[in-house]
């Protein structure tokens, strides 16, 4: 990226902006915020900033009254970019801490826009038409958010960035399968079109009370599909700094892949309700993080 003079804001404005990131992440990103806490402070802050870009990103989107301006206010988080960079935006409330984080870890440009341009695909009422469309909205949205922490938890090898993709794509299925319902209320069906209509599943199966055996067994191959992607990721990670970095992803590879069990445990009821990982289930599942990061600390493949 261009290297752009940074104007470090006061300390006290600084300070308040990672307080505002770091209360979005803990109330927004539960499962990150989780698994966050094996991260050294200055990665912590960096990636809670990076995190409150993407909800405002997000929300912008979520709360737009019209598509033509949500659309102008995108275009503008993303000429802000630079302002943001080099310290001189004081406002949305993340901007001080995000532009701390861009120079702090030399955050590349490209992912952040290429997240714009993925939110914006859901502006309007949106169905996703075969699986490498809903792979590349999966790379929009979610992969680019791996690329960008893989920048704060230092990826040390070029190649990895691809499991950091294979993971994006992974937990954003996992997203997918687990919002079924919510999604068709805000007119988005991010199963494949083709999917469906080889499964046999219709629209007005997504809106019952509970999902029928087609559905099912859609859900099901989404599931093994999104698996697969976590499995593939795992090589990735021991290429990531091992100061916490290693044993963060791997938390969130286990505890966001553990939802996909609850969404079985509930016989796959994801229509009219939202599954959910237990605290005390997450605990379990980052003790098994835990013993997958010592099984393979250190390990470059």
């Amino acid at each position: 990226m261009d290297v752009v003079a940074w104007k470090p804001p006061g300390a006290a404005v600084l300070e308040e902006s990672h307080l505002f990131c770091h209360r979005q992440t803990q109330r927004h990103a539960r499962s990150f915020y989780f698994a966050s806490y094996s991260l050294p402070k200055e990665k912590k802050r960096a990636a809670y900033a990076v995190y409150a870009f993407c909800r405002h990103a997000d929300d912008l989107v979520d709360e737009a009254a019209s598509g033509d301006g949500v659309e102008s206010a995108l275009r503008r988080v993303g000429e802000d970019f630079d302002r943001m960079s080099c310290g001189e935006l004081r406002s949305p409330p993340f901007a001080p801490a995000f532009g701390w984080a861009v120079h702090r870890f030399g955050l590349e440009k490209k992912p952040f826009l290429d997240l714009l341009k993925g939110v914006s695909m859901d502006l309007q009422p949106l169905v996703i038409q075969n699986w490498p469309h809903l792979r590349d909205y999966c790379y929009h949205v979610a992969s680019v958010v791996g690329l960008m922490m893989s920048q704060i938890f230092e990826l040390n090898d070029p190649a990895g960035r691809e499991q950091a993709i294979e993971l994006g794509i992974a937990m954003q299925l996992t997203n997918i399968v687990r919002d079924v319902g919510e999604d068709l209320a805000l007119g988005r069906i991010y199963l494949p079109a083709t999917e469906m209509e080889r499964g046999g599943v219709k629209t007005a199966d997504l809106a019952a009370e509970r999902p029928g055996d087609p559905l099912k067994r859609l859900l099901r191959e989404q599931i093994e599909r999104a698996r697969d992607y976590y499995r593939r990721a795992e090589s990735g990670i021991p290429k990531l700094a091992d100061d916490g970095s290693q044993l963060t992803v791997w938390i969130m590879r286990h505890v966001y892949a553990g939802i996909l069990d609850e969404v079985e445990r509930a016989d796959y009821n994801v229509l009219r309700r939202r599954v959910s990982t237990s605290f005390p289930r997450k605990l379990c599942l980052a003790v098994r993080a835990w013993r997958s990061y010592r099984a393979t600390r250190g390990r470059q493949t």
